[in-house]
């Protein structure tokens, strides 16, 4: 994988809004195990990515310091070359003071390329430390979001069963009010309350018909003594009526 596309890659999993995708999706819970699938798959191809990247740069970092090291020793191997040429030559041997100083340009030569490929290389090493400085930060803010994933979804499960327990205590509240047994009582009471009723308007009744039959015998009663006395009259006069 290309670093810029691991960098693109990383920024666009960093910016996603995940309120923003819970809020269009239908299923928010199977869209945070998706989401939190992808960013897990996405970290382990960065991660590899970044890790091919950083062993490159150690590469680079090797060879720019062999290339360092070796211009330091030509240095070193030149120098020598030179003193002894110059040594052999004071001494009046030129011939061989002048093969020293050839070892000390070729040497100087060698010097020159191992710190032109050094030089040359910092620049790209400059670059690939700042790009894999970027990937472990990137890295680690892609774990910072995929732990709020697992937070957020964990949470939505809990919710989500919370929500079910609720919706079933709602349920069987709603079948008890339904099928409510008080409801039974209550109209067992009235058939009660009618029968009681029934019973006293029976007693009135009787009540009433006995009183009648009082008031009848009390008019019965009176007709027999106003008999009684019409009878003492004609027998016996006015005396009969006071007596």
């Amino acid at each position: 994988m290309a670093k810029q596309s691991i960098l693109g890659r990383v920024s666009q999993l960093l910016r996603a809004n995940i309120n923003a995708l819970l809020d269009q999706a239908e299923d928010p819970q199977m869209m945070l195990d998706q989401l939190v699938r992808d960013y897990t798959n996405s970290i382990a191809e960065a991660e590899s990515a970044v890790a091919q990247t950083i062993g490159n740069l150690r590469l680079m970092e090797q060879d720019h310091a062999e290339d360092v090291e070796a211009a330091a020793d030509w240095g070193r191997k030149a120098l020598a070359a030179s003193a002894k040429g110059d040594e052999l030559r004071a001494a009046g041997n030129t011939a061989d003071a002048d093969k020293f100083d050839k070892l000390a340009k070729m040497a100087i030569g060698k010097q020159i390329t191992a710190e032109t490929e050094a030089k040359t290389a910092e620049p790209t090493i400059a670059s690939q430390t700042e790009v894999v400085d970027k990937l472990k930060a990137g890295i680690e803010g892609m774990h910072d979001k995929l732990n709020e994933l697992t937070s957020k979804r964990d949470e939505l499960v809990a919710r989500a069963k919370t929500a079910q327990a609720q919706n079933q205590v709602a349920d069987a509240l709603q079948s008890i009010d339904v099928l409510d047994p008080t409801s039974e009582l209550g109209r067992f009471e009235d058939k009660v309350r009618r029968q009681e009723a029934l019973v006293t308007g029976k007693q009135e009744l009787a009540a009433s018909s006995l009183d009648s039959q009082f008031e009848s015998l009390e008019d019965l009663d009176k007709a027999t003594e106003v008999d009684a006395r019409l009878a003492a009259l004609k027998s016996g006069g006015t005396q009969a009526i006071t007596s």
